[in-house]
């Protein structure tokens, strides 16, 4: 199980949004470089970052935070947040990031995320945002239209190489991340599923280790509120 600290970047502040709300956000003192940094030091090994400004704006508008992690602390990112075109796509990974989540240009268009995934091979994580069962695209909000399931199954044999699956209606709330649609989302997906929003206990990570094909967790408010203690968190890094 690989657990993935979070870390979204607004006005190069780390914050946390409730529900993705911009308008009902928390910032938090650390810089994402202290937080980057503390999280090295205790031992984690992989690193969630969100780009909450190019996730509003389409731009690539904190490499330089996001590269300046990269070199150093040689941690394994995945970055997501606006990413619209092939460029920016290059952009990260020329900065050395692993992964390079597509949202809602993926979502909007399929043959966008499948051309990324032969340009981009192995390194295109697809994230699944989901409000009631249906996919919420442009930072949370607008909905789709397009039922998560459904779209999964058109673009399965793409060749994404990891799925992050985000309940909309957890995220941030520390009310447990919903397992059930997280489970549905799993047995359908070719590709690995990171399993997204609600963390609120040691109990929720243990749970997500026994789900079969989940690689992962993303740990976010529950770190930032003390809920989680970093020391017990990373005992269950693998």
């Amino acid at each position: 199980m690989k657990i993935f600290p979070a870390i979204d970047i607004k006005d190069k502040k780390c914050v946390r949004l409730i529900k993705g709300d911009f308008r009902n956000k928390i910032e938090y003192e650390p810089s994402p470089i202290e937080q980057a940094s503390k999280y090295k030091d205790h031992g984690f090994k992989n690193l969630h970052i969100v780009d909450l400004d190019g996730a509003l704006t389409g731009e690539t508008v904190n490499l330089d935070i996001i590269q300046d992690i990269v070199d150093k602390f040689n941690l394994k990112i995945e970055v997501g947040g606006g990413i619209r075109n092939s460029e920016s796509i290059k952009k990260y990974i020329d900065a050395g990031v692993e992964k390079v989540i597509l949202g809602s240009a993926a979502i909007k268009d399929k043959n966008f995320l499948k051309e990324a995934c032969r340009k981009f091979s192995n390194k295109i994580a697809l994230g699944l945002d989901t409000k009631d069962g249906y996919l919420s695209v442009s930072g949370w909000k607008e909905n789709s239209n397009q039922l998560t399931l459904d779209y999964l199954k058109e673009v399965n044999d793409y060749g994404v190489s990891r799925l992050i699956y985000t309940d909309i209606n957890r995220d941030g709330m520390k009310q447990s991340p919903n397992f059930d649609e997280s489970m549905k989302v799993a047995d359908i997906s070719n590709c690995p599923v990171i399993i997204s929003g609600g963390v609120s206990s040691i109990n929720d990570i243990k749970k997500a280790k026994n789900l079969k094909n989940v690689e992962g967790i993303i740990v976010g408010k529950a770190i930032y509120d003390g809920d989680i203690k970093l020391e017990e968190l990373v005992k269950e890094d693998a």
